[in-house]
């Protein structure tokens, strides 16, 4: 098992482990079995079978838990992991989609304190991120520490704001009560690191039977499918917890027991395990009754934006198959046109961003107009395709048009208005303005004082200093944003070049040369303490 483990591929060369319920031609994603294998897989590796049917009931939270797996444990786990999905080429920093997931994320984070639900110590140190996989597939997932993955197939299904809310809502309750650590602290005695390399293994094992021999016996693997799915009691209090904390975010009560039906009608009607989400969390007449009987509390909040939720479908379903084929039935539509304004949108939403991928610039001015006609009536719907534009511009190179397009929205503080006005500033060519530049330096190192785990804000400001004509920042803006992402090793080999280019030359910047020293020493100790660690796993 060891070895297999050491030779372990990276995640983008791997299918997940639900791969076998998936057609052969599907090309291998970081998909919602990841997630859930990740939740419970590792440690069950270790347990026999008979092992798992003793666990019907929910540990206390102040026993085991704190006992087998820490507050810390789970975090230092699920960075571990968010180093592996970092590197897969389906993880998606896409700035508008990602907003908008973390405007519905962040509500629902805010109501689980205000409920109660969200204790200080995990307030303070998990990650409560969300983040995006580019899969068809619907599904969402929550992993160790605090971070939760959305498949854009789940967002380009979802017909309301609130639907999306009420999954988010029931994964972070996953989170908050610590469902994660129940299940891995049935196994007192494996390291993290031996937990992160057997989930690798698994994946690994998922490609072909031979590995699959090779890494896990039959009654492991048995185990770890025993162990895809929460206990019938997790699921319970997680939609309990989830509704509440829907209501309590201001969200539309409907949207969970819509949501539920929706899948239920969805998988009845298309049987291709194109929801594996269904697998991880299984519907049941119970929970979607519950679910309904529920609505007699409190019927009745807001709806949720439709017109703004139509473009982050639109984008969501052009984004998770950019082949040309894909594009091209997306640029031309067929059927009948919808009946309301929100299905209008979707479609020349969709029209626009499929025609700017293909370049075909003239239909994708023509369906964006038809976009802002249609979005009028809602701001935030009218900014969504007024930020689609700016992209647009972007796309063909017109960054004198791209920040006109941007200039109402510049100042409301988002991250994706931040890095379309460094993309345009860094993009303006010729003559390169060097005030404009070094006002785009500045805007991004403010940014980034303030989050400086922005991985795409990092390589912009890279991007800036170096036509300012300043390597050694902008070598050591390209180590941050490699150091961000997980690629240790990656910024060790930009910081060490940093240095070298700071010793070389007379007019470096003092200030800056030492600012890399520093790191080059704090990041080869990091790299350093995860050497001993794999090695102590491996061993243990």
């Amino acid at each position: 098992m060891a070895a297999a483990v050491r030779r372990k591929p990276p995640l983008n060369r791997l299918p997940s482990p639900r791969s076998f319920l998936l057609p052969r031609r599907t090309r291998p994603r970081l998909r919602a079995a990841v997630g859930a294998l990740l939740l419970a897989a590792g440690p069950a590796l270790l347990a026999p079978p008979a092992a798992l049917a003793q666990s019907a009931h929910l540990p206390a939270l102040g026993d085991e838990v704190s006992q087998d797996f820490g507050v810390g444990a789970e975090r230092r786990l699920g960075d571990r992991i968010m180093v592996e999905i970092r590197r897969d080429p389906d993880y998606l920093d896409d700035p508008l989609l990602l907003d908008y997931v973390r405007s519905i994320w962040q509500p629902l984070l805010d109501a689980a304190r205000v409920r109660g639900d969200l204790s200080a110590e995990l307030d303070e140190r998990f990650a409560w991120e969300a983040f995006l996989v580019r899969d068809r597939s619907v599904n969402a997932f929550a992993l160790p520490g605090g971070y939760t993955g959305v498949h854009l197939g789940l967002i380009g299904m979802t017909a309301t704001r609130d639907e999306l809310a009420s999954v988010l809502a029931h994964e972070l309750s996953h989170v908050t009560q610590r469902h994660i650590a129940r299940n891995m602290s049935r196994s007192r005695q494996q390291s993290l690191v031996a937990m992160a390399s057997m989930i690798v293994g698994v994946l690994a094992a998922s490609r072909s039977p031979d590995a699959a021999n090779a890494v896990i016996t039959g009654g492991q693997a048995l185990a770890v499918q025993g162990q895809l799915n929460f206990s019938r009691d997790m699921e319970r209090e997680a939609d309990r917890i989830g509704f509440g904390l829907l209501q309590q975010a201001g969200f539309a009560p409907t949207g969970m027991a819509s949501m539920f039906e929706r899948l239920q009608q969805a998988s009845r009607h298309n049987d291709s395990n194109a929801f594996p989400y269904l697998r991880t969390h299984p519907l049941t007449s119970e929970r979607i009754g519950e679910a309904r009987s529920r609505l007699g509390v409190e019927p009745g909040a807001r709806t949720g934006a439709a017109l703004e939720h139509a473009v982050m479908q639109a984008r969501a379903r052009v984004l998770m198959d950019s082949r040309p084929d894909a594009l091209q039935r997306w640029q031309r539509p067929g059927g009948a046109p919808a009946e309301d304004a929100a299905g209008r949108l979707l479609a020349a939403a969709a029209q626009a961003q499929a025609s700017v991928l293909l370049r075909d610039w003239v239909q994708a001015d023509e369906a964006l107009a038809r976009a802002r006609q249609l979005a009028a009536p809602e701001p935030r719907a009218l900014r969504a395709v007024a930020l689609l534009q700016v992209q647009a511009h972007l796309a063909r190179g017109e960054t004198a048009q791209a920040e006109r397009a941007l200039a109402p929205w510049r100042m409301d503080g988002s991250r994706t208005t931040e890095l379309l006005a460094a993309q345009i500033g860094v993009g303006t060519r010729p003559p390169a303005d060097p005030a404009r530049l070094k006002r785009t330096a500045e805007d991004l190192q403010t940014w980034l004082s303030a989050h400086p785990r922005d991985s795409s804000a990092w390589a912009l400001l890279g991007q800036a200093w170096e036509r300012l004509d300043q390597p050694v920042r902008s070598v050591r803006a390209q180590a941050e944003a490699r150091y961000v992402l997980g690629d240790l090793q990656g910024a060790i080999d930009r910081l060490r070049a940093a240095q070298r280019l700071a010793q070389g030359s007379a007019s470096s910047d003092h200030i800056e040369a030492s600012v890399v020293d520093a790191r080059l020493r704090a990041v080869e100790s990091e790299w350093r303490q995860r050497q001993r660690d794999e090695a102590a796993g491996q061993n243990g």
